[in-house]
């Protein structure tokens, strides 16, 4: 009994080191980029920085008018709170100048924004206001989505939270450093995703067969919307300039970004977090149903656990073309003021890359269906059959031990 336990740890020790390693290996260039932008001798080029700035005086209030648009304005002094000026008083005006987005009122004690730029030739301190520092709301609604999801989720929650934290550090540490050094996107975003993918799955649902099953589900889907994504951006002719960023991007960037590979790899990671609860619903299906009825034929899983996937995705596919139109809808205001015709718009390289990034994200995801039910079908099936998969890759699923042969 000692010597199946031992085995059933081992592997997942095993892999777990050999993940670290892979892990540490992929985020320390990242690392390193990180380290040196923080450094003196990084340099922007810009003689102008963004710090976080306390106002301490009200100096004057009214109502102006900038070329018909009637506003309120504020000037102040501000104390910058950080920097390299730190602890000097400047003035700044809020409404004087630029149109305000909105009727927001700046009072004594606020932290703002502001952008400080020093003039080169008399020296003298000169600051703009930037936005509202919006971190301690901020902060305050993550520890409310911390404590319900730990409340409603207990454990699950928190190694979920622990997952979000992971998939974000491959996302900054190894994702963007890599495309930024000008490797391809498309497979940086495949590697990346699937090892942040991975490690969340196993974090969550712990090591056993249906996690498996979903974990390679994961990986087929990832390379196969990567390899469709990458054909429809080629038959479309989509440059991935439709968004005004990636333009920004590219003439700022020192290293030659690959922009077309940008938008692929923006598809991709688009959909994975739909993917993430589709393939895992699916592998739950197949080992619930299993688990109910242990004698069930592989035939008989699969097509059950696929009318369970086929509402799924309806539902799925649903929620993503209303997430990327809830996102467009002030250009779709826009272009419904200026009246334009349906069938020219979507000629326009920007909508274009959100039909594209809608319609390839969704095929990704109907393909994980049948891949994931697959899988878990033939695990769900087979692993009675052949001991050495209970012994190395876990038992089915977290029922193993009270539903198995009644």
């Amino acid at each position: 009994m000692n010597n199946k336990k031992e085995h059933s740890i081992l592997i997942p020790t095993i892999l777990v080191l050999i993940f670290a390693v892979l892990v540490f290996f992929m985020v320390s260039p990242g690392l390193k980029l990180h380290a040196l932008e923080t450094s003196p001798e990084f340099n922007t080029g810009y003689e102008s920085n963004t710090v976080s700035a306390k106002v301490i005086n009200m100096i004057e209030e009214g109502v102006t008018d900038l070329g018909g648009t009637v506003q309120n304005y504020q000037v102040f002094d501000v104390e910058l709170v950080e920097g390299d000026f730190k602890g000097a008083v400047l003035t700044v005006d809020y409404g004087l100048r630029q149109i305000l987005g909105g009727d927001e009122q700046i009072k004594e004690g606020d932290y703002i924004l502001v952008t400080v730029g020093q003039r080169p030739d008399t020296g003298e301190l000169r600051a703009f206001f930037t936005d509202f520092v919006r971190s301690r709301p901020i902060f305050y609604l993550f520890l409310l989505f911390v404590v319900i999801s730990v409340l409603i989720s207990g454990w699950k929650g928190v190694r979920s939270l622990l997952g979000i934290g992971f998939s974000l550090l491959i996302i900054v540490l190894y994702i963007l450093p890599q495309i930024l050094s000008g490797k391809d996107p498309v497979w940086v975003s495949i590697s990346g995703a699937f090892v942040f993918l991975a490690v969340s799955q196993f974090l969550v649902y712990g090591w056993n067969l249906k996690t498996h099953s979903a974990v390679i589900g994961i990986f087929i889907s990832l390379v196969i919307t990567g390899l469709l994504s990458g054909y429809f951006v080629d038959f479309t002719r989509l440059t991935g300039y439709g968004d005004e960023n990636a333009l920004f991007l590219s003439q700022m960037s020192s290293q030659p970004i690959n922009i077309k590979g940008l938008l692929l790899a923006g598809m991709l990671i688009g959909a994975l977090g739909v993917l993430d609860d589709l393939v895992i619903s699916q592998a739950s299906a197949v080992f619930e149903l299993h688990a109910a009825n242990s004698s069930l034929t592989f035939g008989f899983l699969f097509k059950r656990a696929m009318n369970i996937g086929r509402d799924h995705a309806a539902a799925t596919v649903n929620t993503l073309v209303l997430a990327y139109a809830g996102a467009s809808l002030p250009m779709l205001l826009l272009f419904t003021i200026s009246n334009q015709d349906p069938a020219m718009l979507i000629n326009i390289s920007f909508i274009a890359e959100e039909i594209v990034r809608t319609l390839v994200g969704s095929i990704g995801l109907f393909i994980s269906i049948p891949v994931t039910t697959a899988l878990a079908s033939i695990f769900a099936t087979r692993h009675q059959q052949y001991p050495w998969i209970r012994k190395y890759l876990g038992p089915d699923n977290q029922w193993h031990q009270t539903h198995h042969h009644h």
